[in-house]
């Protein structure tokens, strides 16, 4: 099983970090374009192997996509983060031109390739690659409904003062601050709904601290976050490689579900070997339909912002 990611900042280097170290995969491809700079970080990465127990061999790479021949699976971070104040949105023009070019370069030597995007805006990026890449719609995913989710899980631990293997929750909509949908009715400690132990108000504040969760740590870190993003990056490259059939909520192309046609947007899907092997339709209360459908109109605000 080999992995490429491309970026080799923060986010990018914990991708191939945690996926390293869970030593499903033998090869993890890190590629950048600033000269020395993958090679460095696969360098520091590959000391730590014998400390942390892992046989991935991980390789760094300036620039050149020969090297990522035949992955299995490719990871895109690349992209100028956020900083302070900026919304995803605002980074689109860079980071259009960055994707478009990376996934051509990346499915040229892997044609057969799973491709997960986790530059931002997340869903807009995966709109990008489904509409100018002709891959199927089963092996182009976004990730960010599976870091919103982690967000949204921490928050609902942190409300009922309980270890977060208790809880179970998801993120559906869009990856921005004001698109994602919490599903907090459905939320649950133990198979019990968390409603039975938080008051309405306080579910409200868990969903707006989701939320804006991306946001409040750019503001405390002076940029985006990485540990939560490689670690959810992980989670979906190693449900594909292990062909695991594991539920991840990702952002995937919609052609009726939910309503929505011609959008990617959160929604929970079966990932495998294939990447998405089913998108699983939840059946919503009439106030998060109107969520999802508001989330799913910024969402294609944004798209048309793109020169397709």
């Amino acid at each position: 099983m080999k992995v490429t990611v491309v970026g080799a900042g923060a986010v990018g280097a914990s991708c191939a970090e945690y996926i390293a170290i869970k030593n499903f995969a033998s090869e993890v491809v890190l590629l950048d374009i600033k000269e020395g700079f993958a090679e460095g970080k696969a360098m520091d990465l590959m000391q730590t192997a014998s400390l942390n127990g892992f046989d991935t061999k991980i390789t760094g790479i300036t620039n050149d996509y020969t090297a990522t021949a035949d992955s299995d699976i490719c990871v895109i971070t690349s992209g100028i983060p956020r900083k302070p104040g900026m919304t995803r949105e605002e980074l689109i023009d860079i980071n259009a031109g960055i994707v478009k070019t990376v996934s051509s370069s990346l499915i040229k030597h892997s044609p057969k390739t799973i491709i997960i995007i986790v530059s931002n805006p997340m869903d807009t990026m995966t709109y990008l690659v489904h509409k100018t890449t002709g891959l199927p719609k089963s092996r182009i995913i976004g990730m960010g409904g599976a870091l919103d989710s982690a967000r949204f899980k921490y928050r609902l631990a942190e409300a009922l003062g309980a270890p977060i293997s208790d809880v179970d929750g998801m993120v559906i909509g869009g990856h921005s601050d004001t698109g994602m949908v919490p599903l907090t009715r459905l939320a649950t400690r133990n198979s019990v709904l968390v409603s039975d132990f938080l008051s309405e108000e306080r579910l409200n504040q868990v969903k707006e601290d989701t939320k804006v969760g991306g946001a409040t740590l750019t503001k405390l870190l002076g940029t985006s976050a990485w540990y939560a993003p490689g670690a959810a990056v992980s989670g979906l490259v190693q449900a594909i490689a292990c062909d695991q059939k594991k539920m991840f909520p990702c952002s995937v192309l919609l052609e009726g579900e939910y309503g929505l046609n011609d959008i990617c947007i959160g929604a929970p899907v079966i990932l495998g070997r294939n990447g998405i092997e089913k998108i699983v339709e939840i059946e919503l209360n009439d106030a998060e339909k109107a969520h999802m459908k508001e989330s799913a109109e910024g969402v294609k605000k944004t798209n048309d912002l793109l020169a397709l």
